[in-house]
Parts: C-alpha cells; structure tokens; sequence
C-alpha cells in the first residue's frame, strides 16, 4: 500500500510520486507519515522531507517552511521553496539558492534605499520651494 505524494511549489508541482514512508519535519518535532495513517495537516519547517518508496529507494526534498494535507491516500505538501535531490547534494544546492536569495534580497534593499532618499530629497526641494 501506498500513498500519492505531491510535492507544490508557487510554479505549480515539483513532483508526484507514489511512497511507502514520509518523514518531515513540523514546527513541534519530526514525524512519519505511512499509508494507514489518519487525515492529518502540519506546519513544516525549513529541512530534509524524505519520501520512501515501497521497493526502499528514498527521494529527498530540500524545503522551505509549508503546509502538509494528508487526506486519505493523498498527501500535499506545499512550500514557497523546494529542491530535489541526493542528500549529499542538497546541502550545497539550498547553500547556493540561499546565496542566491541574499544577493537579489540585497538588491531589493538598495533599490529600496535608492527611492527613499528620492523622495526625500523630493519631499525637501518641495517643502524648500514653498517656504524659501
């Protein structure tokens, strides 16, 4: 017996696999998901979720924190953020998108600085021309 795991992204689904076994991580510890379990919902955090397939052969995700539905033999994951991957190469893979992030993250925050000193200066050459 399995269960029908979807993996989804903003983008729309990463991946659909069928799994013996799940292992995530929620807000209050990890726990495992198999087939028989009752309907359940949990509020992941960033990590590892690790799917099983009924012959043994693992698939790992790298995800952001999201939102686990399973109900029935139907699971959904969703997350803002997620890769697929070898465990080994996870690690450097979320290291690279998160160095990723923090560069774009950055420049967002100076073109943020850049358009608040211009509207200063705006609001003071106003606020000059109608006093001085």
């Amino acid at each position: 017996m399995t269960m029908r795991v979807r993996v989804i992204v903003p983008s729309g689904t990463l991946a659909e696999q069928q799994a013996a076994k799940l292992v995530a991580e929620a807000r209050d510890g990890s726990f495992c998901l198999l087939p028989r379990h009752v309907d359940f919902v949990a509020a992941l955090v960033p990590g590892i979720v690790t799917l099983t397939a009924a012959d043994g052969e693992e698939t790992f995700f790298a995800i952001d924190e999201g939102l686990l539905v399973k109900h029935g033999a139907d699971v959904r994951v969703s997350t803002w953020n997620a890769l697929q991957g070898k465990l080994g190469e996870l690690q450097q893979a979320v290291l690279e998108q998160f160095r990723e992030q923090d560069e774009q993250e950055q420049e967002a925050r100076h073109a943020l600085d850049r358009l608040e000193a211009s509207l200063v200066q705006q609001v003071l050459d106003w606020d000059g021309r109608r006093y001085g």
